[in-house]
C-alpha cells in the first residue's frame, strides 16, 4: 500500500472514529463534572503530548483522550531525537506506552493536520484540542553559503542516524573529509559531535539505524570542532552531558587557555549558577588534562570559543562546503546573565568538509492557527491559545498548546512534564 492511500486510510479511519458531538456545553458559567463525557485530542505524539494525555487521564475520570501523529509510531523525540547511546533517557516510553494502553485512550497515525484534517474540523468534532506537534524545522543562520553541500542543520544528521522516514536519504558524507564543523556548543551540538567522535564498536550495542552505523564505520573524521559566540562560562550544555563526551576514549580535548580567563561578570555568572560553574570546571579541568597529551592516532575535539560564523566557501567544485569563514567576538555590556557577543573585525578560516548547524530547532505554523513567527510559538496564555500575538488577543474556547510550540524550543524531556501539568490544570478550570 503506497503512502498516498495509506494516509487516506489512516484519515477516514480517525474521521469514522472521532465522537461526533461533543459531551457537554463550555459555555460561560457552566460546570464541567469530571462524571461528564469529555472528548479530547492530542496533536502530537512526543513527550508533551504524552505527558498531556496522562494528565488529563488522570484528571478527568470520563476523558476519552485520540493522540494523533503525522508518522505512523509515537515518542516523536524519544524515539527521534534522543541519542542512541543514551538508552536511560528512552526508558520514559514504558511510562507512554502504559497511557496508551489505556482504554480511554487511542492512537492514530499517518495522520497530518493541516492537509489531512483541519484544526477548526478537530475543534468542530471534540470539546478540547491541545496542540503538541513541536519543533520539526530549523533556524537559519542567514549567510552565505549556507546552501552548499555538505551543510546540514543537527536535527536533520540526528533524525539520520535515528532512523527517522523523513531523514534516512540524508546521506552525509562522512568519507571526504576529516574535519567537521559543529555550529552551537549546547547539549544537541555535543550529541552530534560525541556520535561522529565515539568508537564504532560501542555505537553497535546501540539502536542506531543500520544504515547510519554503517556510514560511521567508514567515517573519516578525525578532527571535530565546537564553535560558540561566547565563551565557556556561558556554555548552553549541561554538566552531565559535557562529562560524557570529554570522557570519550582515544579523543584528545583542545582548549586554548585564553578563552578561559574570566572577566568580572563571568565570576558573578559562575557564582549565580551552579550548572555553569559545574560546566566551566569541566572545561577547565580537560584543558589541563589534554595539554601536551598527543597520540597520532586519537581523535580530536576542538572547543572553539569567541567566534560566530559569517560565511561558507566552496571547494574547488563550487558546491561543497571546504571553509568556514569565523569572525572573533567579544562580551559587550558586562551585565551578568546577559552579555551579548561582538564581532571585533577579525576573522579566521577554518577547513573542513562537513557542517552541522545546531543553531535551534523552529516549530511550523498551521493554517488557520494563530502563530508568532518571531518566537516560533503558537501565542497562548499558560497554554491557552490566543488568537493573535498582541496581549490584548482574544483566548481561543477549546484550543490549547504544550511543549515546544508553548514555550519554544527549550529544556530537557521531563520540562515537558511541567509544561503539560500547567496546561492541563487550566483546561480543566476553565472547562
Amino acid at each position: 500500500m503506497g503512502r498516498e492511500r495509506l494516509l487516506h486510510h489512516a484519515t477516514r479511519r480517525l474521521l469514522l472514529l472521532l465522537p461526533r458531538s461533543r459531551g457537554f456545553s463550555s459555555s460561560a458559567g457552566a460546570a464541567a463534572s469530571s462524571r461528564e463525557p469529555l472528548h479530547v485530542c492530542v496533536v502530537g505524539s512526543g513527550p508533551a503530548g504524552f505527558y498531556t494525555a496522562d494528565k488529563m487521564l488522570k484528571g478527568h475520570e470520563e476523558a476519552q483522550v485520540d493522540i494523533i501523529d503525522r508518522l505512523p509510531t509515537p515518542f516523536g523525540l524519544v524515539r527521534s531525537g534522543v541519542a542512541p547511546d543514551h538508552p536511560e533517557t528512552k526508558i520514559v516510553v514504558n511510562q507512554f506506552s502504559r497511557v496508551a494502553a489505556n482504554g480511554r485512550c487511542s492512537f492514530y497515525g499517518n495522520v497530518t493536520v493541516g492537509s489531512d484534517v483541519s484544526v477548526s474540523e478537530l475543534q468542530k468534532i471534540y470539546d478540547v484540542v491541545v496542540l503538541a506537534y513541536g519543533a520539526e524545522s530549523d533556524r537559519s543562520l542567514g549567510i552565505p553559503g549556507e546552501d552548499l553541500r555538505g551543510i546540514h542543520s543537527a536535527r536533520e544528521f540526528v533524525w539520520w542516524y535515528n532512523g527517522h522516514p523523513d531523514m534516512c536519504n540524508l546521506a552525509p558524507d562522512l568519507q571526504s573529509t576529516d574535519s567537521a564543523v559543529v555550529l552551537g556548543q549546547g547539549n544537541v551540538a555535543l550529541d552530534v559531535a560525541r556520535i561522529l567522535l565515539r568508537c564504532t564498536s560501542e555505537l553497535a550495542a546501540t539502536d542506531i539505524a543500520d544504515y547510519a552505523f554503517d556510514a560511521l564505520r567508514g567515517n573519516t573524521i578525525r578532527k571535530v570542532y565546537l564553535v560558540g559566540r561566547r565563551g565557556p562560562v556561558q556554555a548552553a550544555c549541561t554538566a552531565k552531558e559535557l562529562r560524557e563526551i570529554l570522557g570519550l576514549k582515544n579523543v584528545r580535548v583542545c582548549i586554548k587557555e585564553a578563552d578561559l580567563v574570566t572577566s568580572t561578570a563571568d565570576e558573578e555568572e559562575i557564582r549565580n549558577s551552579r550548572i555553569q560553574r559545574r560546566v566551566y570546571e569541566l572545561l577547565s579541568k580537560a584543558a589541563t588534562a589534554h595539554k601536551g597529551n598527543i597520540s597520532n592516532d586519537q581523535k580530536e575535539l576542538h572547543f572553539v570559543f569567541f567566534r560566530r560564523p559569517i560565511r561558507f566557501l566552496p571547494a574547488e567544485d563550487g558546491s561543497t562546503v571546504d571553509v568556514v569563514q569565523l569572525e572573533k567576538t567579544c562580551l559587550k555590556d558586562g551585565v551578568a546573565g546577559k552579555q551579548v557577543a561582538v564581532g571585533t573585525g577579525e576573522f579566521e578560516d577554518l577547513k573542513c568538509g562537513l557542517v552541522l548547524k545546531s543553531i535551534g530547532y523552529k516549530s511550523l505554523p498551521v493554517e488557520g492557527l494563530p502563530f508568532d513567527n518571531y518566537r516560533g510559538v503558537v501565542p497562548n496564555l499558560k497554554g491557552r491559545v490566543l488568537s493573535s500575538e498582541s496581549e490584548n488577543g482574544t483566548v481561543e474556547s477549546g484550543l490549547y498548546v504544550v511543549g515546544w510550540l508553548k514555550r519554544g524550543p527549550t529544556g530537557i524531556v521531563a520540562t515537558n512534564l511541567h509544561c503539560a501539568e500547567e496546561t492541563v490544570c487550566i483546561l480543566l478550570r476553565f472547562l
